[in-house]
């Protein structure tokens, strides 16, 4: 009998094991994931979309070889008019790269960008929608995953900004005069250009994507730098103004680059050591 019990025990204790491991590993993500097939063409990719019940947002293409597509749905914007500063997380982004003459498509990992932007609610009716739009490979875009709980306190390392340390870039009169002068101040090419805008219900908020053009933050001049893996982080582009009530706000750079590329090495980052500082008075001096 004893020897029965200690069987027993030991049996339970190894199962449980497993399952905290197997849970351990299901609630790790990474910032992109694979499509699969990877060979997508963008005007596939934009009728998978919208079959998939997402609307397009913006698409642009940041350097040759490269095309991103924004969109949304009305589980992303549920999800953005629930959370504190949630229109960060209100798109994704799907980018089709050409990597030595073969196509590569990938997009943001909802999940991950959920909880590194702090949202409340459940966005896993999302990645169920692209990964029947676009298949699932794998996931990548950092050797180890982050837990939910990691990518919430998430920066770089010690003395840089988390996501609530927010860079306030210009403040207005009122809501509505706050998104005028942000929407025509980055369609105006003066360093910049609108990729698209996205209204969150429910609450003064808007985010808009903005492509960098110019300058040292410029995103060919940034990904140019610090993207040349085997597997692309392509979706990582176009950079966010926010505008919550009358003021408009950015992620700091060295956070909003850090959670894109979460191993790049300090010899990497050092690489691009002047391109927050130029992101954000490349944005403040679109809109002021």
């Amino acid at each position: 009998m004893k020897t029965t019990l200690l069987t027993a025990w030991l049996a339970s204790a190894i199962a449980s094991c497993f399952l905290i491991n197997s849970a351990h590993a299901e609630d790790t993500f990474k910032p992109y994931v694979l499509a699969n097939p990877a060979t997508i063409k963008a005007d596939d990719a934009k009728k998978a979309l919208t079959a998939n019940g997402f609307q397009i947002a913006g698409t642009y293409s940041p350097y040759a070889g490269t095309q991103i597509i924004v969109a949304t749905n009305d589980a992303l914007k549920k999800a953005a008019s629930a959370s504190k500063f949630g229109g960060y997380g209100a798109a994704v982004r799907i980018a089709i790269t050409d990597v030595n003459g073969q196509s590569q498509a990938s997009y943001t990992n909802a999940n991950y960008m959920k909880n590194a932007y702090r949202m409340k609610g459940d966005v896993s009716a999302v990645s169920t929608a692209l990964e029947q739009a676009f298949g699932k490979d794998k996931t990548f875009g950092a050797k180890e995953g982050m837990t939910a709980d990691e990518l919430r306190k998430y920066h770089y390392m010690m003395a840089m900004p988390y996501f609530d340390d927010q860079v306030e870039i210009g403040e207005y009169d009122s809501f509505a005069s706050a998104t005028a002068k942000v929407d025509t101040g980055i369609s105006a090419g003066k360093g910049t250009k609108k990729v698209y805008r996205i209204d969150i219900p429910g609450k003064e908020e808007a985010v808009f994507g903005v492509a960098i053009t110019d300058g040292e933050g410029a995103d060919k001049t940034v990904m140019t730098s610090i993207d040349n893996g085997e597997l692309r982080h392509s979706a990582h582009l176009p950079y966010e103004i926010l505008v919550s009530g009358n003021k408009a706000y950015i992620l700091h750079g060295k956070f909003r680059i850090a959670q894109s590329f979460p191993d790049l090495g300090m010899g990497s980052f050092m690489s691009i050591s002047a391109a927050p500082d130029a992101i954000e008075n490349t944005l403040k001096e679109a809109i002021k």
